[in-house]
Order: C-alpha cells, then structure tokens, then sequence
C-alpha cells in the first residue's frame, strides 16, 4: 500500500482547452490534498510542460483545437522517453468507439463529463497507485 502522503505529493498534470473544467479539476484536486498540479488550456505546450514537468498522471480531454487529446497522446508516447505514461482521458464523448481509440491509443482509464468527484478522485488515486508501484518496482530492478 502506497501512503497517502506520497499519492496527494504526486505530480498531476491537466490539458483541456476549456479554463472553467481545468479550474473544476485544479479546486478538485487541491481539496482532496493534491500539492503538486500544473495544467494549460493549450495543448499545443502539452508536450513542453510534460517533459519539464515530468507528471506522474496526466488528465487529458479529447476534444481540444488545433491538436486533438489524440495527438497529444500520439506526441507524448514518441517523444517522452517515458516508458509508463499515466493517462486518464476526460472528455464529454461518450462514443465506445472512442473509448476503445483512447485506451488503445495509451490512456489507462477514461471518463465521461460530467464528471462525477467521488470516481475522480478515486480512479486518480488508483492510477498513481499503479504508476508509483511502477517506479518502485523500476528502481528496485535498477540496483
């Protein structure tokens, strides 16, 4: 089990072109205890603030201009060096279609807006806990 302290310390990032769900998820996150969240309404600077950054989730909506959710996963897959990415897509596309292209395209979990905060919070706890497992277990095979 992975202490709480280390899960709320947790590196978040978030890219949707809409400021009123990044600040809905920022308020979210913060009063669950969350310290560490970065965020842009530009996913055209998503692949900068995720190599400067280095999150440890990223929250992605789909739906953006100029570059789709997609082809920020696209991006970020080729050009991180990261050999786990965390995704979990929110987007107010309900389509299975879509949700299959998005879990197939690397998103680990996905939601449908309107977002309800208790399975949030939950799904993004569970991720970091895989994802810090995943380092754990990364550093331990390194020694």
């Amino acid at each position: 089990m992975i202490p709480r302290e280390r899960i709320l310390n947790s590196r978040i990032m978030i890219v949707d072109d809409q400021e009123s769900n990044v600040l809905l998820l920022e308020r979210l996150l913060q009063a669950e205890g969350y310290t560490n969240v970065v965020s842009t309404c530009d996913p055209l600077m998503a692949e900068d603030l995720y190599r400067g950054f280095r999150p440890d989730l990223l929250l992605l909506d789909l739906h953006m201009p100029v570059l789709d959710g997609f082809g920020v996963m696209e991006h970020l897959a080729v050009n991180s060096g990261d050999d786990y990415l965390p995704i979990l897509v929110l987007t107010a596309d309900v389509t299975r279609a879509t949700r299959i292209r998005a879990l197939e395209a690397g998103a680990k979990d996905f939601l449908t807006k309107p977002l309800d905060q208790l399975e949030v919070m939950n799904r993004i706890r569970n991720i970091l806990e895989v994802r810090l497992l995943y380092e754990d277990l990364k550093n331990q095979n390194a020694i």
